[in-house]
């Protein structure tokens, strides 16, 4: 599964981006199984941290996190308002990579004739997963997690740690580590790190995973590290376009190797009589005499 990379487009000031997300994974475990204590994840196989190599320098922090959360805000308002195809895949592989089980999702996210906006499968194969399945936190996940926005609202659940400034590809970017300060029941958050263009004030990748991990008398939520990457849609906001997770999960009945790919295609902008503006609204031309 090939990672994406950030580049700029062939038009000058014009960046374009891949991101990727998570899925939560639920695994059902006897109840003997599920009574055992879980083993300790060895540090051998836990994927390195994605800690970037960063400059020195220190910038209004305070103002930056401020601006680049109203843009958060404004990239929700529009996503909203865009159509297109989502493709869900998560396998399970064996101890020699060999693929167990596949569950596949497509999917159209589109507006009906009256501007209700729905999500339209188009191809669903029978899931074949076996040791783990989907849950209504998966879903959960999908919709919030992974594709992570962190916006005005959303600033005050979470502790925000500047790390530095780091180039990824052709992107200069601002680092910053994530995590929720409290989890209150039945919520889900994002912990692990954001880079934000240091022009467009846009989250254009995210690396970490949901939380929590959820443990519960014979069934166990637990939940791959994730990578999302973000394009440039239309010249101005950056949407999700490709998640990707290849980690191990260990349960309190054996460990689980689970691979997902997540991407989003083909945004095209929703035209209705509706009317939805963002930003300063430009006033209409003067009739012709």
């Amino acid at each position: 599964m090939d990672k994406p990379s950030l580049f700029r487009t062939a038009v000058p000031g014009v960046f374009r981006t891949l991101l990727s997300g998570g899925l939560l994974l639920a695994a059902l475990s006897g109840a003997a199984a599920a009574q055992q204590t879980a083993p300790a994840e060895p540090e051998s196989t836990r994927p390195a941290a994605a800690r970037p190599t960063l400059s020195g320098d220190r910038p209004n922090i305070p103002e930056i996190i401020r601006r680049f959360a109203e843009k958060e805000a404004e990239f929700r308002a529009a996503r909203d308002n865009y159509t297109y195809h989502q493709i869900v895949k998560v396998q399970t592989l064996d101890r020699d990579g060999k693929v167990t089980g596949t569950h596949q999702v497509e999917s159209d996210i589109i507006f009906t004739p009256s501007g209700q906006r729905i999500e339209k499968v188009t191809y669903a194969p029978l899931s074949t997963l076996r040791s783990i399945s989907m849950s209504p936190e998966d879903e959960r996940d999908l919709k919030s997690i992974q594709p992570f926005v962190l916006t005005t609202a959303d600033i005050p659940k979470y502790n925000i740690e500047y790390m530095g400034r780091q180039k990824v590809d052709d992107l200069d970017t601002y680092v910053f580590m994530v995590g929720p300060k409290v989890m209150e029941k039945g919520q889900r958050y994002f912990q692990g790190q954001i880079w934000v263009d240091d022009r467009d004030l846009q989250i254009v990748k995210t690396y970490g995973k949901a939380v929590p991990d959820i443990r519960k008398k014979g069934e166990e939520n637990l939940f791959p590290r994730f990578e999302t990457y973000r394009e440039q849609i239309d010249g101005q906001y950056w949407f999700p376009t490709w998640t990707g997770a290849d980690d191990t999960l260990y349960f309190s009945s054996g460990s689980q190797r689970i691979r997902m790919l997540v991407q989003y295609k083909n945004y095209k902008q929703f035209r209705s009589t509706i009317k939805v503006t963002y930003g300063d609204e430009v006033p209409p031309a003067a009739p012709k005499p």
